[in-house]
């Protein structure tokens, strides 16, 4: 599918949509607990489902509701088992450790660009400490094996996902391990959230040892807080001159990208170091590029995201006229003029997203080509916007 949006400001009120990161969390949680977990989350999309479906695969129940998710812990742990994953390196991440402590013959299905996204230096450890994981054709991954008891070490410069997925899986051991985490540590807000879900139920982690804390202990009701990622959209489209009232935040939230709330008020040019807050990278080099451009750094890692995230921001930023270079770790956007064009997603939700906000204040139409890819994180994406008065056509292909 593909939209072309007619220019124009956005006006109007939008809640926020459930966090996808504390999703993620919860619902592994809930699947170990000591008994049923109703989650709040009212939206929810493609890489939340992956997950539900992979928990369900490894013996929980989760039952989709109006208003969330029902969970009843998984009771019988299967001896072999297929997760597929989609697109979710999330769901990857944390799973494949959760495989190997559990003990499972497992099978992942990976689509999209996760074939091609790292698993090392995880994969290294989990081989080291008992797990065999092969790639038997391209799209399938294979672990086999158990994890052990014992010390465990993780370079924490590749991703955060790597850490938590860890932390999951030595809660899941329930004998006492330690976690050491090595060189600088990338996106630790989403660490932090991670820690915060394992404690909400119960989980024993005093620095770096995990003890005996199984079953995690049910706390029956959560929900999930909204998404400062997704409202970084529309606090730039206000800084863009919309006049959108947003709700269902926490401002005390965990999540790293609340900054954006902040970057997003500045008055001169925005100098961001992105390394814990590598998402917000496209939309945000939108709005420094219509206000007094800016300079990102730390921003390698957005080479392994859904698409190449630096390559798919510079294009899409010059496919409207503005001038932008980067290099391996620094994005460098200049202030400018937002033309009418046609955008290529490159299939990345974050792009499609920003490129609509840049399209408010375009001087002509804007297409976004394969626009559907929004569905990765905010489904209902398309209708929020023309909610708040966005003007756009449909194009199927």
């Amino acid at each position: 599918m593909d939209i072309t949006i007619q220019p124009g400001r956005l006006n109007g009120t939008v809640r926020i949509i459930p966090s996808k990161s504390q999703a993620h969390r919860l619902l592994i949680c809930a699947a170990f607990a000591d008994k049923e977990t109703e989650i709040i989350c009212p939206e929810t999309n493609e890489d939340i489902s992956a997950t539900a479906d992979c928990l369900n695969a490894l013996g929980a129940q989760i039952r989709r509701t109006d208003n969330g998710y029902c969970v009843t812990p998984a009771h019988t742990i299967p001896e072999i088992a297929t997760l597929n994953c989609k697109e979710s390196g999330s769901t990857l991440r944390f799973m494949l450790p959760i495989v190997g402590a559990l003990g499972v013959d497992t099978t992942f299905h990976l689509s999209g660009r996760l074939p091609d996204r790292p698993l090392s230096p995880l994969k290294e450890e989990m081989e080291r400490m008992g797990c065999t994981i092969s790639i038997p054709q391209r799209g399938l991954l294979r672990c086999t094996g158990k994890l052990k008891v014992g010390s465990y070490q993780i370079d924490g410069s590749v991703s955060s996902q790597f850490i938590s997925g860890l932390l999951f899986a030595l809660v899941l051991i329930n004998k006492e391990c330690t976690l050491t985490v090595t060189g600088k540590v990338e996106s630790r807000p989403y660490i932090d959230l991670t820690m915060n879900a394992l404690q909400m139920f119960g989980a024993n982690i005093c620095g770096n040892r995990i003890s005996p804390s199984l079953p995690l202990t049910s706390p029956e009701k959560l929900t999930v807080e909204g998404d400062w990622s997704n409202a970084a959209f529309f606090y730039a489209a206000n800084a863009l001159g919309s006049s959108i009232q947003i709700e269902n935040l926490r401002e005390d939230s965990a999540q790293g990208d609340r900054i954006c709330k902040e970057i997003l008020s500045t008055l001169g040019p925005m100098n961001v170091d992105a390394t814990d807050i590598p998402d917000l990278v496209p939309i945000l080099s939108v709005a420094a590029s219509a206000k007094f451009g800016g300079r990102f750094t730390g921003i390698g890692r957005l080479r392994l995201k859904e698409s190449d995230r630096i390559a798919s921001t510079v294009a899409m930023l010059r496919a409207f006229g503005i001038e932008a270079e980067a290099d391996e770790n620094t994005l460098t956007v200049h202030s400018g003029h937002f033309s009418s064009c046609t955008v290529q997603s490159e299939n990345d939700h974050r792009i499609a997203m920003a490129s609509a906000i840049a399209a408010t204040v375009a001087d002509g139409p804007v297409t976004i080509l394969n626009a559907q890819c929004v569905s990765k994180s905010y489904p209902a994406f398309w209708d929020v916007y023309k909610q708040l008065g966005g003007n756009y056509e449909q194009h199927i292909r």
